[in-house]
């Protein structure tokens, strides 16, 4: 592609030389990483949470590279003026610098420019908020291919490219390569794609250039504030995704339950006067509502109104943050005008998502729960939604359930928990406080401490704790296998902050380490030595 077409709608200010010949001239690729530059490559020179790429200018031209593009005065960065119309570390080159005012957001331009613009040829649904997009995703492309439709998902567990899995080293990933998915789908016969835009994507304006038709919104809850600083930054982030992102004949996806979903509502209907929007929420006004609701370990039943019309709806999924899910998925499927039967069908046929809820078998006689849940809200609704189950629970035989523990005694919810290293400590004692306030018995570990001290991370939990009922164990391996051996029959267990993840990162090396393995690894070693009898703990 020629470098005038790649930078074509791009906001740049200027470039050396000022040579009109020089944008006809061809470029092979684009790289934001030096160390990926090869010959006749394009290089946008952006800041990131640890490097500065202009600081590898030089060793990008060097590599190869016939064009740069930065946003500082590149003489700070070991060019000087005189070296910018002659040949720059490699012999005989010559290369075209251009200025622009931001290169994230130029490196967003580019790369939809280089991948032809992939989303005039797909239909894309984004989804965003604190908690519950990555199971709002799922649902989605269940439902989309009960419609018989081809879908690509980009999220936090993984990519996926129709039933193709790839690994997901970000939730949203930086624009060139998310282009490039969007590319690669639409190329494999994708017609839709669902993703999950994070905060730090849309302040980083990593998915700029996308066109979304529809944009779902599920809550916003404390997260992130070690980047976003505030509440209302992290709410305005959020927000771009439906104020600049968002086609306009396409459709907002408001969940009106939540505070910030009221704000973005209201800010929307004055903004943006002619869009479309879908609500929903268990309050009276929305226009999708939830009633009838059963919740057990088995699943859910409930009954969705829509404009007059009741719709009842079955899933494995469970939990009120279910409930909420679902809704929102049905909410952007009906903005896609996808058939009631193709929808009903394609949460019927959904699966329990890895580390979202995910129920533990082992043979065991009390039940182990492993969730994603790592912030205040997430942690309070996993807990909660076990109290809500056992309530219902009580007084009701199930093979899978007892209704009560020898002696009339009630289950116990056991939750194992830490917090993420190097991350909003404000969060932490919160977090602590939520989890002995409402579980029965409370195991305070590490989850991924990255460069911080676990110990540390842990004393910053407990101020938040006003009650006894705990444990310090830093170990989550040790943590997990106390919970399993503390477990009486009946008992529920909440391994909650890690989910899916098949690593923990300590002192800024990974290692393998997934919950599920842990928890079953615990669970046959107390079957194997002591049958899983009840203890006195």
């Amino acid at each position: 592609m020629m470098l005038e077409e790649m930078l074509k709608g791009c906001d740049y200010a200027e470039r050396y030389p000022d040579d009109g010949t020089f944008m006809n001239r061809e470029v092979l690729g684009v790289a934001y990483d030096s160390r990926k530059v090869v010959e006749g490559y394009l290089f946008v020179a952006i800041k990131g949470e640890r490097y500065d790429g202009h600081d590898f200018i030089k060793d990008a031209v060097g590599r190869g590279a016939i064009a740069v593009v930065h946003n500082h005065e590149i003489s700070g960065y070991g060019i000087g003026n005189s070296e910018i119309n002659s040949p720059i570390v490699k012999p005989g080159s010559t290369v075209c610098f251009i200025s622009v005012k931001d290169s994230k957001r130029a490196l967003a331009c580019i790369s939809n420019n280089f991948y032809g613009r992939p989303t005039e040829n797909l239909t894309l649904i984004g989804v965003t908020g604190t908690n519950g997009k990555t199971t709002t995703t799922y649902i989605l492309k269940s439902i989309l291919e009960s419609w018989r439709k081809n879908v690509g998902l980009i999220g936090t567990i993984q990519y996926m490219i129709k039933d193709r899995a790839y690994p997901a080293p970000h939730t949203t990933p930086e624009s060139l390569e998310f282009q490039g998915l969007l590319r690669s789908m639409a190329l494999s016969g994708c017609t839709h794609v669902v993703a999950e835009v994070s905060s730090h994507a849309l302040t980083q304006y990593r998915v700029d250039g996308a066109v979304f038709q529809a944009a779902v919104f599920t809550n916003l809850t404390r997260d992130h504030l070690d980047f976003h600083k505030t509440m209302e930054d992290y709410f305005r982030a959020k927000e771009r995704l439906f104020l600049e992102l968002l086609d306009e004949a396409g459709t907002a996806v408001i969940n009106l339950d939540d505070p910030f979903g009221k704000k973005l509502n209201s800010a929307l209907r004055e903004l943006r006067p002619g869009l479309r929007i879908l609500t929903y929420g268990l309050e009276t006004g929305a226009d999708i509502v939830a009633d009838e609701i059963e919740a057990s370990f088995e699943g859910l039943r409930l009954v969705l109104s829509f404009r007059g019309r009741n719709y009842p709806i079955s899933s494995k999924l469970t939990g009120m943050p279910n409930v909420y899910n679902i809704m929102s998925a049905v909410g952007a499927s009906i903005s896609l005008n996808i058939p009631w039967q193709a929808i009903l069908n394609g949460i019927d046929n959904m699966d329990n998502i890895t580390g979202r809820f995910e129920k533990i078998d082992a043979g065991q006689k009390f039940i182990c729960v492993i969730d994603y849940a790592h912030t205040e809200d997430a942690l309070e609704r996993l807990i909660t939604t076990a109290r809500e189950i056992v309530k219902e629970k009580a007084g009701k035989q199930s093979p899978h359930y007892p209704p009560l523990l020898k002696g009339g005694l009630s289950p116990r919810i056991i939750t194992v928990f830490g917090c993420g290293g190097d991350r909003d400590r404000g969060k932490r004692p919160k977090m602590g406080d939520v989890a002995t306030n409402l579980s029965d018995y409370v195991i305070i570990t590490s989850d991924n401490p990255r460069s911080e001290d676990p110990m540390d991370i842990i004393k910053d939990i407990v101020t938040g704790v006003k009650t006894g009922n705990y444990l310090i164990e830093p170990d989550r391996r040790e943590a997990i296998r106390k919970a399993v051996e503390k477990a009486e029959d009946g008992d529920i267990i909440l391994v909650a902050g890690k989910g899916h993840e098949d690593y923990q990162e300590i002192k800024g090396e990974r290692h393998p380490f997934r919950d599920r393995d842990v928890v079953k690894e615990a669970i046959k070693n107390r079957l194997r030595n002591s049958g899983c009898r009840r203890t006195d703990g």
